[in-house]
């Protein structure tokens, strides 16, 4: 039988930030490089636009300006950091993390530092770690940051996975609450069986970088999209209805959802289900699919909009490679911070 330490306190969302690239590449500009056209990604993903980094800007420099504007929100200074965890698949190298080279960036010469890689359920698997560190008493300070550069990992002339992705950085400070309040329940769940259909098939010790694996354009993004779509729909809903179980809530308890922003008709089927259709927050018209930044990207613009209210119930859901999927219960409300006091 499962135990389970209880938790001495909450974790609550302190301060948010986020950061994309300023170039924006449009479906009319995707016209002109692959065989598609602006009708025909809108009605199947409802991306119009999405922003591209250039070529010298790596995951780190987007994840660490995330950070600082997060810190700031929070009203904190990066040595007050305990921990740094970024969500990942496009880290700027395979080792040293990217959370350690955001780490060396900002100053946070007291924090620990390491990154997650769940695809785009990245930034939900790294809170419910966050949550779980910080209500147990073991740190007081913790830095998410969900960041990816997928245009460099995209193959431009695959217009079935070239139309969805774009790059950006999304990042919140947890810190502790009143227990109860702030980050209320976590589910996370995978399935390993079904890894092959979203992969990046080489680069790893299972197949080293060669001339014939670039030759091959197996460093680019491989997805079997319709399983993917089935995958997504039925997951979400199973996740989104497990965290809500957890938090003894029901769907009419629920203010928003903030969901992984990957396809806007897949979104809206599965709000649908939920029976929530008119509390979804979207921006993947203008963002695209930004993987394990799209969840905190939206998160931050909401409550920077001033779309977000003390004590509303939002409920964060997503999936992802691995196969991954996850959901999260917040109560939003900075105030209910005690800066670690028992």
């Amino acid at each position: 039988m499962k135990t389970r330490t209880p938790n001495l306190r909450g974790a609550s969302i302190a301060g948010t930030g986020s950061a994309v690239p300023e170039r924006i590449l449009t479906n009319f500009d995707l016209e002109k490089m692959v065989d598609t056209s602006d009708e025909w990604i809108v009605e199947r993903t409802g991306i119009r636009e999405r922003r591209i980094a250039d070529e010298g800007t790596v995951t780190s420099d987007l994840a660490k300006e995330a950070a600082l504007k997060a810190l700031d929100d929070a009203g904190m200074t990066a040595d007050e950091l305990d921990l740094i965890i970024v969500a990942t698949v496009t880290p700027d190298t395979i080792f040293p993390s990217c959370a350690c080279v955001v780490q060396g960036e900002i100053g946070a010469e007291n924090a620990a530092a390491f990154d997650i890689s769940a695809g785009c359920t990245g930034f939900v698997y790294a809170l419910s770690v966050a949550r779980d560190l910080v209500a147990s008493g073991r740190y007081d300070n913790v830095l998410v940051i969900g960041a990816e550069i997928l245009s460099k990992i995209v193959d431009w002339e695959d217009r079935n996975t070239c139309v969805l992705f774009g790059d950006g950085a999304g990042a919140a400070v947890i810190r502790p609450s009143a227990l109860g309040e702030g980050i209320i329940e976590c589910v996370l769940r995978s399935d390993g069986a079904r890894g092959d259909v979203l992969v990046l098939p080489a680069g790893g010790s299972r197949m080293p970088a060669s001339c014939e694996t670039v030759e091959s354009k197996l460093h680019y993004i491989q997805m079997k999209g319709n399983l993917v779509y089935r995958f997504a729909v039925k997951v979400m809903v199973e996740a989104a209805v497990q965290v809500l179980k957890k938090a003894n809530l029901k769907e009419e308890d629920i203010d928003y959802v903030i969901p992984h922003q990957a396809n806007q008709r897949l979104i809206e089927l599965a709000s649908e289900r939920l029976g929530i259709p008119d509390k979804i927050y979207s921006n993947i018209a203008r963002l695209g699919n930004t993987s394990a930044a799209s969840i905190p990207i939206a998160l931050d613009e909401a409550a920077r909009s001033g779309m977000l209210k003390n004590g509303d119930v939002v409920l964060l859901v997503g999936f992802g490679a691995g196969l991954t999927w996850g959901s999260a219960i917040l109560r939003w409300g900075k105030e209910q911070q005690d800066n670690g006091s028992m």
